[in-house]
């Protein structure tokens, strides 16, 4: 059984999640972009999401957010769910969408854990040989610039979603800067920076012989076909990343520390006592079944 998870208020995060056998069905295109892009606005605005950035690659995507009111998993499942069922008609599919047990959310320790998880999402097309920089990928990709702007106006896609059904017509997106940082322009310019030293290092792999597949031939991938590269198995799925060691032995000390009260909880629980006090971040107990949890 899966350890559960705690989700506080406030917490930043670098959320991940995997297509089935990894094939390409968030492959760029026209209506691809736009459906992931509107669910993306809308469930934003239902859950009170704070977007920082995001990159949607032709078989998984990455979102970095920060979760005011510790309402992560309802986000999430909102969002994987609407964006499967409106691919999957558009692409006349009706098989799983995401891969199992392939959701990943690591809360971020600092300013500069944000700064760096940031810059490895926006450089993730480079990384991965498909383009020379990060802005030349033709999915979704957002600008460090973007950060602090002008609100996105994302229109409903006219497909899968009725004209006169309960979703909105059009729906804004705005970039903010995560807590921690002095302004949206003080994140902005740290991001580009971090950015263009993640381009540049993963430019000197291509200067040693490794072929750059180009937005071109991106585009013209079949959407069924799957990433040759072997999936590692029984990798370490972390919770928290902290470049600072001591401060991610903190972190999972404190997350160590919740497991061991929610687990006391847990038996006393079941043992008939539901009064037993759960800790602060407890969710499916508290949403689903009314259990008390500890003040954050």
């Amino acid at each position: 059984m899966t350890a559960p998870r705690q989700v506080l208020p406030g917490t930043t995060y670098l959320i991940t999640r995997r297509c089935a056998q990894r094939q390409f069905l968030l492959r760029p295109s026209k209506i691809t972009n736009a459906i992931f892009l509107y669910v993306l606005a809308v469930a934003a605005g239902r859950f009170g999401m704070n977007i920082h950035a995001y990159c949607v690659l032709s078989n998984h995507f990455h979102l970095i957010l920060t979760d005011p009111g510790a309402r992560l998993p309802a986000f999430e499942q909102y969002l994987d769910s609407l964006v499967a069922r409106a691919i999957n008609a558009s692409l006349g599919r009706w098989e799983a969408f995401w891969a199992p047990s392939s959701y990943s959310a690591v809360a971020l320790g600092s300013p500069a854990d944000v700064v760096d998880k940031t810059a490895y999402v926006l450089a993730n097309p480079v990384a991965a040989g498909l383009v020379r920089r990060g802005r030349d990928w033709p999915g979704l990709w957002s600008a460090p610039e973007l950060v602090g702007g002008q609100p996105l106006t994302v229109r409903r896609p006219q497909t899968f979603f009725r004209e006169n059904g309960s979703m909105p017509e059009s729906v804004e997106l705005t970039l903010t800067a995560p807590p921690g940082f002095d302004s949206p322009a003080d994140f902005r310019e740290r991001v580009a920076a971090a950015l263009g030293r993640a381009e540049a290092a993963a430019g000197a792999c291509e200067s040693s012989g490794v072929r750059v597949v180009g937005a071109e031939r991106v585009l013209a991938q079949e959407v069924r076909r799957r990433a040759v590269q072997r999936e590692p198995r029984r990798t370490l799925n972390p919770r928290v990343a902290a470049r600072d060691r001591w401060k991610r032995i903190e972190a999972l000390q404190r997350l160590r520390g919740f497991l061991e009260r929610y687990r006391a909880a847990w038996r006393a629980r079941r043992a008939g006592d539901f009064a037993a006090l759960f800790p602060p971040g407890t969710y499916l107990l508290r949403v689903a079944h009314g259990a008390p949890c500890a003040a954050t």
